[in-house]
């Protein structure tokens, strides 16, 4: 035979999950919660339940508020789990790379700045490249962005140029990124919302969700490789074409 379930009291289950008895049962009124299994007078809760109250506090602590959680309930028929997949999901970020911290100094080194380090981390502040830490340190973001300026200024370009292109990067990376964000509203959230938010849909939006990073990176590498080919070959070769006319014109002497 299997373990018995332990049955918990609503007072018990209050006690244990740290929620009062009064907000258990406003969650049973709106249907957060499955209802308890009865016996005589007494309502009895079990790991259901509890998970169920885990959950919810879960989704409050991101934002969600109770009427989007009962409507993600829904759509999932109940299931703790899909709507916990589906809402990590949507969270999940979508860069691969672990932010490592690094000091003022350490950016100042790197950029050569100066007396203008400052200003510079302000500027990075504002793009995002860097959160700045309680301890006065700051969070990189992107290691890799950060190598890349740890390069360009060994090419002898300044860091105020690298940020400057590192600020037009973000416009169009921005511009592109809600490309992507319509693309998945328009083509599968709202005909997924139009047809009532059928449950056995919502593990396929979750899952069209989860193939869209992948999707979404691979697209605008190859985009751009494509673009940073054409845009190389036609500025060079404008540049080459120039050092040939001035050849020729010297030869001409």
């Amino acid at each position: 035979m299997g373990a018995r379930v332990e049955e918990l009291t609503i007072d018990e289950l209050a006690r244990r999950s740290g929620m009062t008895v009064r907000n258990i049962r406003a969650h049973q009124s709106r249907g957060l919660l499955p209802a308890p299994d009865v016996r005589g007078r007494t309502g009895f809760y079990g790991p259901r339940h509890e998970t169920r109250i885990g959950l919810i506090r879960e989704l409050q602590a991101d934002g969600f508020k109770l009427e989007a959680i009962s409507r993600l309930l829904d759509s999932a028929g109940g299931s703790s789990e899909e709507v916990l997949r589906f809402t990590r999901a949507v969270k999940a970020p979508f860069e691969d790379e672990q932010p490592q911290i690094v000091s003022a100094a350490e950016l100042a080194d790197r950029w050569n700045a100066g007396d203008s380090a400052p200003r510079l981390l302000r500027k990075a502040e504002k793009l995002g490249i860097l959160r700045p830490l309680p301890d006065g340190n700051f969070e990189e973001l992107s290691p890799r962005l950060g190598q890349a300026s740890a390069e360009l200024g060994a090419l002898g370009i300044p860091a105020e140029t690298a940020l400057e292109v590192a600020a037009q990067l973000r416009r169009h990376s921005e511009a592109v990124a809600k490309s992507f964000v319509s693309l998945f509203i328009d083509q599968i959230w709202k005909p997924f919302k139009d047809q009532g938010s059928p449950e056995t849909d919502l593990p396929a939006v979750r899952e069209a969700l989860e193939r869209l990073r992948p999707l979404a990176s691979d697209a605008l590498l190859a985009m751009f490789q494509l673009v940073m080919t054409e845009a190389v070959e036609e500025r060079m070769g404008r540049e080459v074409e120039r050092i040939e006319k001035r050849e020729g014109s010297r030869r001409r002497r």
